[in-house]
């Protein structure tokens, strides 16, 4: 499927648009779908997600994976991991969306982005955006999960914002060691620093990670990049 430009700009135009004139995102969307031959934002997702790298990305991802997906703003990476969370839903799996950033209503409005109606998620889906998420609040939330269940931790960097919380490499070995204990699939979205050139590399890497305090990368099992449309997974080892 050809779009005018890559869906992330698409989705920026009509959240742009959306404050701007004061429309409902949703309505704002299917606007902008219209424009690329759909009827509406959600035929132009349904059409994308029989294509969506989240389906991929899932499909190699084992249950103990440490994962990380960068990407600078306005790429997709929030949304790529809300996608991963719904995708394990749909397939009959859970999934939990622990996020600093994001309100309640933001999370609808990804959802209806993706073409999602937030009603069909439905209770395999957990959302938590309490100030006290940190490894062992993560932790404690998923005392119960089942196997398998994929959690995306929105985002890396946050979780070392708090003096009172572990340093932050001591988060991630814990959520490590829980996840390879329990089964689960652990996706940390994560900002890429500033000094990131496209022009010179296509896609960031680990040496492309902002890391405010020190931080074994090696850590994680996969890596997944995002930039201008373009992904690339792999093992780190």
């Amino acid at each position: 499927m050809k779009l005018s430009v890559p869906v992330y700009s698409l989705k920026r135009l009509a959240k742009d648009l959306s404050r701007e004139r004061k429309i409902p995102l949703h309505a704002v969307l299917n606007r902008v779908a219209q424009e690329e031959g759909f009827a509406s934002w959600s035929l132009l997702a349904a059409r994308l997600s029989a294509e969506s790298p989240a389906r991929d990305l899932l499909s190699r991802l084992i249950p103990g994976d440490l994962v990380l997906l960068g990407a600078r703003p306005d790429q997709g990476k929030t949304l790529l991991g809300l996608e991963l969370a719904v995708r394990s839903v749909q397939s009959g799996g859970y999934a939990w969306f622990f996020t600093l950033e994001w309100t309640a209503s933001d999370l609808l409005n990804g959802l209806r982005t993706l073409g999602e109606d937030p009603s069909a998620v439905g209770e395999r889906f957990g959302f938590d955006n309490s100030n006290a998420i940190c490894s062992n609040y993560i932790i404690d939330r998923l005392a119960t999960a089942e196997s398998g269940t994929v959690v995306i931790i929105d985002y890396l960097q946050l979780l070392d914002q708090k003096r009172e919380n572990p340093e932050l490499a001591v988060q991630v070995r814990s959520l490590k060691a829980f996840a390879r204990d329990r089964g689960l699939i652990v996706v940390f979205i994560s900002q890429i620093d500033r000094s990131y050139d496209p022009l010179a590399n296509p896609l960031p890497g680990l040496a492309d990670v902002r890391l405010p305090n020190p931080l074994d990368l090696t850590l994680f099992d996969r890596t997944c990049f995002l930039n201008n449309g373009a992904i690339h997974v792999s093992a780190v080892n």
